[in-house]
């Protein structure tokens, strides 16, 4: 693994201001002069063949976050899974998760909800979403999909809660230059379905004909190490096993590698936490 020495970074507010207008302006240009097929079209009836599906807790009780910002984000995932429900990603196209849903403005119904913002915990128009990314690249990782553009989280806010995936196996984003972006590269047509029922995000991955392969995505080299200016960061590689129709592993692929500064205080064997540098 390559270890990275992270510290938390101080920008001021217009370096931030000018730097979003610059990767808005670059993210536009693609979009409107690349040369990327994107996927667009949506089709009310469902392709035939579930490929995965996973589903997240909509309300969590986290610690020193109020509970109204999670039932706001439920309205805001409300307006974004509309926008993506259907879509169609035929061979060549590549799904854009902020081409399709747009930007969160106030005018299109969406509140303030949570955001993650070099690590602090805040309110914006439109927080939320990244559960919704999270749970599309989840789901991706179970797929032949290929990722072509993730952003892993800088910072690690919250301890793990019965966590059932491993760390860092998520997709940030912020509109519209922290993008997920993921290309049909196979012969078949893939659908995205998503949608909330009272109490989950849920999500699939349907094909127009039957599965050939099975995905088990785990991690490896999972530790914490103590930084020089006294904070903590995580580190992984998560990795994922691809089997066949007889269950006989055919490959173990390598997808990334994960390092996030600490925003809470491990709990862990002196033994686990490496020696700091």
């Amino acid at each position: 693994m390559t270890m990275e020495s992270l510290k938390p970074i101080k920008r001021s507010s217009i370096r931030i201001y000018f730097g979003k207008k610059y990767y808005r302006s670059k993210r536009y240009l693609e979009w409107f002069t690349g040369k990327k097929k994107f996927a667009l079209k949506k089709n009310d009836n469902l392709l035939p063949h579930q490929i995965f599906t996973h589903r997240t807790l909509l309300l969590r009780q986290l610690k020193d976050v109020d509970m109204w910002l999670q039932h706001n984000k439920i309205k805001n995932l409300k307006i974004a899974t509309a926008k993506l429900n259907k879509v169609l990603i035929k061979p060549g196209e590549t799904f854009s998760y902020w081409r399709l849903i747009g930007n969160t403005t106030k005018r299109k119904g969406y509140v303030d909800g949570m955001i993650l913002h070099y690590g602090r915990v805040l309110q914006g128009v439109g927080g939320g979403l990244c559960q919704l990314s999270n749970l599309i690249y989840w789901m991706t990782l179970h797929s032949p999909l290929t990722v072509t553009e993730r952003y892993r989280h800088s910072y690690d806010v919250f301890p793990d809660s019965n966590r059932s995936q491993p760390f860092g196996s998520g997709a940030t984003c912020a509109y519209n230059y922290l993008d997920l972006q993921i290309k049909n590269e196979t012969n078949n047509t893939y659908q995205l379905v998503v949608y909330l029922t009272d109490t989950h995000l849920v999500g699939e991955w349907r094909q127009d004909v039957p599965a050939i392969r099975t995905y088990e995505v785990y991690q490896r080299d999972h530790w914490i190490t103590r930084e020089y200016w006294g904070g903590y960061v995580r580190h992984n590689r998560i990795f994922r096993k691809i089997y066949n129709l007889d269950k006989r592993e055919i490959s173990d692929e390598f997808i990334t590698e994960n390092h996030a500064i600490m925003m809470y205080e491990p709990l862990l064997p002196e033994q686990t936490v490496a020696a700091e540098k």
